[in-house]
Protein backbone atom coordinates (compact mmCIF):
# COMPACT_ATOMS: atom_id res chain seq x y z
CA UNK A 1 0.00 0.00 0.00
CA UNK A 2 3.14 2.52 0.91
CA UNK A 3 4.65 1.76 -3.13
CA UNK A 4 1.12 2.74 -4.50
CA UNK A 5 0.33 6.02 -2.26
CA UNK A 6 4.51 7.07 -2.87
CA UNK A 7 4.11 6.27 -6.83
CA UNK A 8 0.60 8.60 -6.07
CA UNK A 9 2.77 10.71 -4.72
CA UNK A 10 5.71 10.96 -7.02
CA UNK A 11 3.45 10.84 -10.19
CA UNK A 12 1.94 14.69 -9.19
CA UNK A 13 5.32 16.11 -8.31
CA UNK A 14 6.53 14.85 -11.43
CA UNK A 15 3.63 15.87 -13.02
CA UNK A 16 4.44 19.66 -13.21
CA UNK A 17 7.33 19.00 -15.10
CA UNK A 18 4.93 17.17 -18.00
CA UNK A 19 3.16 20.47 -17.67
CA UNK A 20 6.32 22.37 -18.37
CA UNK A 21 7.43 20.18 -21.47
CA UNK A 22 3.72 20.52 -23.06
CA UNK A 23 3.59 23.94 -23.29
CA UNK A 24 6.86 23.83 -25.38
CA UNK A 25 6.97 19.68 -26.90
CA UNK A 26 3.02 20.05 -28.03
CA UNK A 27 2.10 23.57 -28.44
CA UNK A 28 5.11 25.51 -29.48
CA UNK A 29 5.65 22.33 -31.51
CA UNK A 30 9.67 21.86 -30.71
CA UNK A 31 11.51 19.47 -27.97
CA UNK A 32 13.08 21.85 -25.66
CA UNK A 33 16.37 20.39 -24.08
CA UNK A 34 17.01 22.85 -21.79
CA UNK A 35 15.18 20.69 -19.59
CA UNK A 36 17.75 18.32 -18.54
CA UNK A 37 19.77 21.27 -17.61
CA UNK A 38 16.80 23.20 -15.78
CA UNK A 39 15.31 20.95 -13.88
CA UNK A 40 18.58 19.92 -11.48
CA UNK A 41 19.03 24.04 -11.92
CA UNK A 42 15.87 24.14 -9.96
CA UNK A 43 16.61 21.72 -7.56
CA UNK A 44 20.43 23.24 -6.58
CA UNK A 45 19.11 26.57 -5.85
CA UNK A 46 16.24 25.67 -3.76
CA UNK A 47 18.60 23.50 -1.81
CA UNK A 48 21.33 25.59 -1.45
CA UNK A 49 18.54 28.87 -0.59
CA UNK A 50 17.16 26.33 2.20
CA UNK A 51 20.82 25.08 3.31
CA UNK A 52 21.53 29.19 3.75
CA UNK A 53 18.67 29.77 6.33
CA UNK A 54 15.65 30.21 3.70
CA UNK A 55 12.12 29.40 4.00
CA UNK A 56 11.47 25.89 1.81
CA UNK A 57 8.19 28.26 0.12
CA UNK A 58 11.48 30.89 -0.82
CA UNK A 59 13.24 27.66 -2.12
CA UNK A 60 10.89 26.79 -4.32
CA UNK A 61 10.40 30.86 -5.27
CA UNK A 62 14.04 30.84 -6.21
CA UNK A 63 13.96 28.00 -8.18
CA UNK A 64 10.81 28.62 -10.31
CA UNK A 65 12.61 31.66 -11.22
CA UNK A 66 15.76 30.01 -11.96
CA UNK A 67 14.08 28.12 -14.47
CA UNK A 68 12.14 31.00 -16.38
CA UNK A 69 15.82 32.58 -16.50
CA UNK A 70 17.57 29.61 -17.96
CA UNK A 71 14.31 29.27 -20.48
CA UNK A 72 15.08 33.31 -21.16
CA UNK A 73 18.43 32.66 -22.23
CA UNK A 74 17.67 29.37 -24.47
CA UNK A 75 14.45 32.02 -25.97
CA UNK A 76 16.91 34.26 -26.87
CA UNK A 77 19.63 32.11 -28.36
CA UNK A 78 17.03 30.75 -30.56
CA UNK A 79 14.86 34.07 -31.81
CA UNK A 80 17.60 36.40 -31.72
CA UNK A 81 20.68 34.64 -32.11
CA UNK A 82 19.22 32.25 -34.74
CA UNK A 83 20.49 29.28 -33.31
CA UNK A 84 18.45 26.01 -33.91
CA UNK A 85 16.56 25.32 -30.98
CA UNK A 86 17.72 21.64 -29.97
CA UNK A 87 21.39 22.97 -30.10
CA UNK A 88 20.37 26.21 -28.20
CA UNK A 89 18.85 24.05 -25.48
CA UNK A 90 21.64 21.71 -25.97
CA UNK A 91 23.67 24.89 -25.51
CA UNK A 92 22.18 25.95 -22.32
CA UNK A 93 21.95 22.79 -20.54
CA UNK A 94 25.68 22.17 -21.15
CA UNK A 95 26.41 25.61 -19.55
CA UNK A 96 24.12 24.91 -16.76
CA UNK A 97 26.44 21.90 -15.28
CA UNK A 98 29.21 24.31 -14.35
CA UNK A 99 26.66 26.82 -13.13
CA UNK A 100 24.86 23.95 -10.83
CA UNK A 101 28.54 22.88 -9.39
CA UNK A 102 29.01 26.73 -8.64
CA UNK A 103 25.32 27.40 -7.05
CA UNK A 104 25.50 23.76 -5.03
CA UNK A 105 29.34 24.52 -3.85
CA UNK A 106 29.92 20.62 -5.12
CA UNK A 107 28.33 17.63 -6.67
CA UNK A 108 25.29 17.33 -4.08
CA UNK A 109 24.48 18.81 -1.52
CA UNK A 110 22.09 16.76 1.36
CA UNK A 111 19.33 18.61 2.96
CA UNK A 112 20.01 16.92 6.31
CA UNK A 113 18.52 18.00 9.69
CA UNK A 114 17.03 21.10 6.91
CA UNK A 115 13.40 21.73 6.81
CA UNK A 116 11.44 21.70 3.65
CA UNK A 117 7.74 21.34 2.91
CA UNK A 118 7.39 17.79 3.12
CA UNK A 119 8.25 18.05 7.06
CA UNK A 120 5.84 20.26 7.66
CA UNK A 121 3.75 19.22 11.02
CA UNK A 122 0.59 18.77 9.18
CA UNK A 123 2.00 16.95 6.57
CA UNK A 124 3.92 14.65 9.18
CA UNK A 125 0.58 13.68 11.24
CA UNK A 126 -0.61 11.76 8.07
CA UNK A 127 -0.06 8.26 7.15
CA UNK A 128 3.75 7.53 5.63
CA UNK A 129 3.70 8.98 2.12
CA UNK A 130 0.35 10.46 1.94
CA UNK A 131 2.05 13.88 2.83
CA UNK A 132 3.73 14.08 -0.75
CA UNK A 133 -0.35 12.68 -1.94
CA UNK A 134 -1.63 15.85 -0.43
CA UNK A 135 1.02 18.17 -1.19
CA UNK A 136 1.65 17.05 -5.02
CA UNK A 137 -2.19 17.32 -5.58
CA UNK A 138 -2.02 21.05 -4.11
CA UNK A 139 0.77 22.30 -6.13
CA UNK A 140 -0.40 20.43 -8.84
CA UNK A 141 -3.82 21.64 -9.05
CA UNK A 142 -2.68 25.31 -8.77
CA UNK A 143 -0.19 25.00 -11.36
CA UNK A 144 -2.87 23.65 -13.94
CA UNK A 145 -5.09 26.66 -12.69
CA UNK A 146 -2.50 28.90 -13.72
CA UNK A 147 -1.58 27.60 -16.73
CA UNK A 148 -5.06 27.05 -17.71
CA UNK A 149 -5.81 30.76 -16.62
CA UNK A 150 -2.59 31.75 -18.74
CA UNK A 151 -4.06 29.90 -22.02
CA UNK A 152 -7.04 31.75 -21.86
CA UNK A 153 -5.69 35.11 -22.06
CA UNK A 154 -5.38 37.27 -24.68
CA UNK A 155 -1.38 36.35 -24.40
CA UNK A 156 -2.11 33.18 -23.86
CA UNK A 157 -3.95 32.75 -27.03
CA UNK A 158 -1.67 34.61 -29.27
CA UNK A 159 1.06 32.19 -27.68
CA UNK A 160 -1.03 29.27 -28.53
CA UNK A 161 -1.79 30.78 -31.80
CA UNK A 162 2.43 31.33 -32.66
CA UNK A 163 2.42 27.40 -32.03
CA UNK A 164 0.16 26.34 -34.14
CA UNK A 165 0.81 28.34 -37.15
CA UNK A 166 3.32 31.31 -36.75
CA UNK A 167 2.98 32.89 -40.37
CA UNK A 168 -0.72 33.33 -40.01
CA UNK A 169 -0.01 34.75 -36.03
CA UNK A 170 2.74 36.93 -37.71
CA UNK A 171 0.15 38.16 -40.08
CA UNK A 172 -2.12 39.22 -37.06
CA UNK A 173 0.49 40.94 -35.55
CA UNK A 174 1.81 38.79 -33.07
CA UNK A 175 5.49 39.19 -32.00
CA UNK A 176 6.49 35.39 -32.35
CA UNK A 177 9.46 35.71 -31.07
CA UNK A 178 8.44 37.59 -28.19
CA UNK A 179 5.74 34.62 -27.92
CA UNK A 180 8.10 31.46 -27.98
CA UNK A 181 10.55 33.42 -25.51
CA UNK A 182 7.82 33.78 -23.00
CA UNK A 183 6.28 30.26 -23.34
CA UNK A 184 10.15 28.72 -23.06
CA UNK A 185 10.34 31.20 -19.49
CA UNK A 186 6.90 29.34 -18.58
CA UNK A 187 7.83 26.09 -19.29
CA UNK A 188 11.25 26.40 -17.96
CA UNK A 189 10.14 27.65 -15.12
CA UNK A 190 7.51 25.03 -14.42
CA UNK A 191 10.47 22.60 -14.96
CA UNK A 192 12.70 24.57 -12.41
CA UNK A 193 9.97 24.09 -9.80
CA UNK A 194 9.50 20.41 -10.34
CA UNK A 195 13.29 20.27 -9.91
CA UNK A 196 12.75 21.91 -6.73
CA UNK A 197 9.73 20.09 -5.06
CA UNK A 198 11.52 16.47 -5.67
CA UNK A 199 14.93 17.97 -4.57
CA UNK A 200 12.63 18.64 -1.42
CA UNK A 201 11.00 15.42 -1.28
CA UNK A 202 14.56 13.32 -2.35
CA UNK A 203 16.37 15.41 0.94
CA UNK A 204 18.92 16.41 -1.60
CA UNK A 205 20.21 18.15 -5.24
CA UNK A 206 22.85 16.44 -7.62
CA UNK A 207 24.32 18.24 -11.07
CA UNK A 208 23.56 14.56 -12.10
CA UNK A 209 19.11 14.50 -10.94
CA UNK A 210 18.58 16.06 -14.89
CA UNK A 211 19.60 12.97 -17.05
CA UNK A 212 16.88 11.40 -19.17
CA UNK A 213 13.96 13.79 -17.42
CA UNK A 214 12.74 15.02 -20.86
CA UNK A 215 11.77 11.02 -21.38
CA UNK A 216 10.06 11.49 -17.64
CA UNK A 217 8.26 14.21 -19.10
CA UNK A 218 7.70 13.44 -22.85
CA UNK A 219 6.37 9.90 -21.31
CA UNK A 220 3.92 11.76 -19.15
CA UNK A 221 2.33 13.30 -21.89
CA UNK A 222 2.25 10.46 -24.63
CA UNK A 223 0.87 8.16 -22.19
CA UNK A 224 -1.71 10.29 -20.95
CA UNK A 225 -2.48 11.33 -24.30
CA UNK A 226 -2.72 7.54 -26.20
CA UNK A 227 -4.77 6.59 -22.29
CA UNK A 228 -7.71 9.73 -22.83
CA UNK A 229 -7.58 9.42 -26.95
CA UNK A 230 -9.45 13.19 -28.31
CA UNK A 231 -9.44 15.61 -25.10
CA UNK A 232 -9.24 19.82 -24.80
CA UNK A 233 -5.99 21.14 -24.59
CA UNK A 234 -7.65 22.34 -20.42
CA UNK A 235 -8.35 18.28 -20.22
CA UNK A 236 -4.80 17.60 -21.98
CA UNK A 237 -3.29 18.94 -18.97
CA UNK A 238 -5.06 16.76 -16.79
CA UNK A 239 -4.13 14.12 -18.94
CA UNK A 240 -0.70 14.59 -18.47
CA UNK A 241 -0.31 14.63 -14.73
CA UNK A 242 -2.33 11.28 -14.85
CA UNK A 243 -0.22 10.32 -17.21
CA UNK A 244 2.83 10.67 -15.06
CA UNK A 245 0.90 8.94 -12.46
CA UNK A 246 -0.08 6.10 -14.92
CA UNK A 247 4.10 6.16 -15.61
CA UNK A 248 5.32 5.67 -11.74
CA UNK A 249 3.06 2.64 -11.90
CA UNK A 250 4.72 0.74 -14.52
CA UNK A 251 7.89 1.52 -13.59
CA UNK A 252 6.63 0.41 -9.98
CA UNK A 253 5.27 -2.96 -11.54
CA UNK A 254 8.54 -2.86 -13.46
CA UNK A 255 10.75 -3.05 -9.95
CA UNK A 256 8.02 -5.63 -8.88
CA UNK A 257 9.01 -8.22 -11.17
CA UNK A 258 12.80 -7.81 -10.45
CA UNK A 259 14.31 -5.73 -12.60
CA UNK A 260 17.57 -4.10 -11.40
CA UNK A 261 16.76 0.19 -11.21
CA UNK A 262 20.29 0.46 -12.96
CA UNK A 263 17.58 -0.52 -15.68
CA UNK A 264 14.95 2.09 -15.02
CA UNK A 265 16.52 4.54 -17.62
CA UNK A 266 16.31 1.92 -20.32
CA UNK A 267 12.92 0.99 -19.12
CA UNK A 268 11.54 4.60 -19.45
CA UNK A 269 12.79 4.82 -22.76
CA UNK A 270 11.16 1.47 -23.90
CA UNK A 271 7.99 2.91 -22.57
CA UNK A 272 8.30 5.89 -24.35
CA UNK A 273 8.85 4.30 -27.58
CA UNK A 274 5.83 2.05 -27.18
CA UNK A 275 3.79 5.09 -26.02
CA UNK A 276 5.05 6.76 -29.22
CA UNK A 277 4.51 3.83 -31.31
CA UNK A 278 0.85 2.93 -30.39
CA UNK A 279 -1.15 5.85 -32.58
CA UNK A 280 0.70 4.21 -35.66
CA UNK A 281 -0.16 0.52 -34.52
CA UNK A 282 -3.81 2.26 -33.83
CA UNK A 283 -4.05 3.44 -37.22
CA UNK A 284 -2.36 0.58 -39.15
CA UNK A 285 -4.72 -1.99 -37.47
CA UNK A 286 -7.28 0.13 -37.00
CA UNK A 287 -7.81 -1.17 -33.26
CA UNK A 288 -9.74 1.87 -31.41
CA UNK A 289 -12.39 1.71 -34.49
CA UNK A 290 -12.71 -1.83 -34.04
CA UNK A 291 -13.18 -1.54 -30.33
CA UNK A 292 -15.55 1.37 -31.05
CA UNK A 293 -17.64 -0.40 -33.57
CA UNK A 294 -18.29 -3.20 -31.18
CA UNK A 295 -19.15 -1.00 -28.51
CA UNK A 296 -21.63 0.81 -30.86
CA UNK A 297 -23.02 -2.21 -32.07
CA UNK A 298 -25.41 -3.40 -28.96
CA UNK A 299 -26.28 0.24 -28.77
CA UNK A 300 -28.02 0.56 -32.19
CA UNK A 301 -29.58 -2.74 -31.91
CA UNK A 302 -31.17 -1.65 -28.54
CA UNK A 303 -32.25 1.30 -30.36
CA UNK A 304 -33.75 -0.53 -32.94
CA UNK A 305 -36.11 -1.98 -30.58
Amino acid sequence: MNMIVSAIGQGLLWGILGLGLFLTFRILDFPDMTVEGTFPFGAAVAVALISHGFSPVIGLIGSLLAGMLAGLTTGILYTKGKIPILLAGILVMTALYSVNLRVLGRSNLSLLNKPNLFNLPILQALPPYFGSVILGLVLVSIAILLVVWFLQTDLGQAFIATGDNEVMARSLGIHTDNMKILGLMVANGLIGLAGGLIAQNNGYADVNMGVGVIVIGLAAIIIGEVAFGELTLNQRLVATVLGSIIYRFVLLIVLGLGFNTNDLKLVSAIVLALALMLPTLESKWHLRHSVQRGLAKPNSESTQK
